[in-house]
């Protein structure tokens, strides 16, 4: 009896042990998983028109693609994924300026060619350093319409939570890092190890302008239950269901037709929906 009780604690110890080690690996890898910037030779800024350094005393460096909105129009401030740079971002930003508004794309630190660590602080930081040169340039809030897809939505949602745009337009969000990697480690103690929450399900109840949603059907990266979830969170918002849309290829799948949607959207003009709302 006294070895077999031996050997029990044996194995327990082992376990606890090694699901210890687990914990500890997942907490230091995690901004690795969360933040997975495309690699590739490291180069200049990028060079083109709309490109931009921006350095301001004192804060971080931030890389921006910004194409000027037409007089009176209003200016798209957008937000990429985590999968995604800002040279990506060329089409988009043509397409949104073919259409008359302004686009303002922003980069990450770590992403591109930008210095320092993604870290979701660090990511508030650079956004708030991309609109303060709108501001400087006279893009006012109330002219402003903040966008992302995917992880973009953490910045878009903060941003807003801070009142710096008028409206909002999340493509596939997630309610939070949280939810999320409860998904991808149900056996994980996850809201004592997540680093960077972008807690965008508990800041959507506080947000009252204007929300429109898209999610894919067919996302397997973020459930598009989630994105429905953040459509009820809003006081203001429309969700839109968009049927064989994934999660990378959303915009590739509908391109046109929701440019159109998003562009009507940021004038306040009413528009038909591109699919299904959620539930």
């Amino acid at each position: 009896m006294i070895r077999i009780k031996r050997v029990l604690m044996v194995f327990f110890s082992v376990v606890a042990l090694g699901y210890l080690g687990l914990m500890g690996g997942m907490f230091a890898i995690q901004r690795s998983i969360l933040f997975p910037a495309p690699r590739g030779p490291q180069q200049a800024p990028p060079e083109g028109p709309g490109f931009r350094r921006l350095t301001p005393p004192g804060g971080p460096v931030v890389d921006v693609f910004h194409l000027p909105a037409r007089p009176g129009q209003p200016t798209v401030v957008h937000f990429h994924g985590n999968g995604e740079q800002l040279q990506w971002l060329v089409d988009l930003g043509e397409a949104m300026h073919e259409r008359g508004l302004g686009f303002l794309a922003v980069e990450y630190p770590g992403y591109g060619t930008n210095p320092g660590t993604p870290t979701e602080q660090g990511i508030y930081q650079a956004a708030e350093v991309a609109l303060a040169e709108l501001r400087a340039q006279g893009v006012k809030p109330e002219s402003t319409v903040l966008s992302s897809h995917s992880m973009g939505g953490g910045p878009a949602v903060e941003m807003a939570r801070r009142g710096h745009g008028a409206r909002l337009v999340l493509t596939a969000p997630f309610t939070s890092v949280v939810d999320m990697a409860n998904l991808a480690f149900p056996f994980l103690p996850t809201r004592l190890l997540v680093r960077d929450p972008f807690d965008n399900a508990s800041k959507a109840p506080g947000i009252d302008i204007p929300v429109l949603i898209f999610h894919g059907d067919r996302d397997v990266v973020i459930p598009v239950e989630m994105g429905q979830r953040m459509g009820r969170l809003f006081p203001r918002a429309t969700m839109e269901v968009v049927p064989g849309g994934g999660h990378n290829d959303l915009l590739t799948r509908t391109y046109p037709v929701l440019v159109d949607r998003i562009a009507a959207f940021a004038r306040g003009e009413p528009a038909v929906p591109v699919s299904r709302g959620g539930p």
